[in-house]
């Protein structure tokens, strides 16, 4: 999915109130508020002086003139921060059949309510193949070298996601617990059981009563994320 602006390289000054960014354009210098479509910790990847992507606006609904896309790791390598963009290019590798486990489904319907008024993310259907309702979380957390975690911060919510799956599965359908890694510097992913110990304990109940789990790449760089190959996914250490 290419960015519908070309980038502009700026450095951030700080994140604050969750969805505010204070930065400087690379351009001409200048310092303006850039909006963050992230509302997570952002572990390690909100500190001042980092350089990072931001995609310009001239929409007049929008009370920024920026948005923040990107982080820039400066040795090739990149992190998406924005948490709606890798469902934006998800749906397209799923209408495309691209996404290995999941490409024997045709119908890909986004945002259906299912569970106690809940949405799972995508609802996916083919003749002669049982529903499978997918769940996807953005990956942004990476403590150690090579490895992806999730989540970055206590999420209720998260919780919630694995409980309402695994009833999914217990009535027959497929149940599908998908880590799209939104990092070009991760070959794995793992639970953060340390930050969160139940949302670890959620996922093994959830896995156990037939929840299954798929790990995806992306492509990044400042003109276009795509959905990438499959990633490995390693067992949680218990904190």
């Amino acid at each position: 999915m290419r960015f519908q602006t070309p980038l502009e390289p700026a450095r951030l000054l700080r994140r604050y109130k969750r969805f505010l960014a204070d930065i400087r354009l690379e351009a001409d210098g200048r310092e303006v508020v850039a909006h963050c479509a992230n509302p997570g910790s952002m572990m390690g990847l909100a500190e001042p002086g980092m350089r990072i992507w931001v995609e310009p606006n001239d929409d007049p609904r929008k009370k920024l003139d920026y948005g923040w896309r990107l982080v820039d790791h400066g040795n090739g390598h990149f992190t998406g921060v924005d948490t709606g963009l890798p469902n934006r290019a998800l749906k397209a590798a799923l209408e495309g059949r691209a996404v290995p486990g999941l490409e024997g489904y045709g119908t890909v319907l986004p945002e259906r309510k299912y569970g106690a008024g809940s949405r799972i993310d995508f609802l996916l259907q083919e003749n002669g193949l049982p529903d499978a309702y997918v769940e996807v979380k953005s990956v942004t957390l990476s403590r150690q070298a090579g490895l992806a975690e999730f989540p970055d911060s206590v999420t209720a919510r998260g919780r919630k996601h694995l409980l309402e799956l695994a009833e999914m599965a217990r009535a027959g359908h497929r149940a599908v617990m998908l880590f799209l890694v939104q990092r070009t510097d991760c070959a794995a992913v793992t639970l953060a059981a340390d930050i969160d110990p139940a949302y670890a304990a959620a996922y093994e109940a959830a896995s156990a009563a037939g929840v299954e789990t798929i790990c995806l790449g992306c492509a990044i760089t400042p003109e276009a994320v795509e959905v990438a190959g499959p990633l490995a996914f390693t067992p949680a250490v218990s904190p």
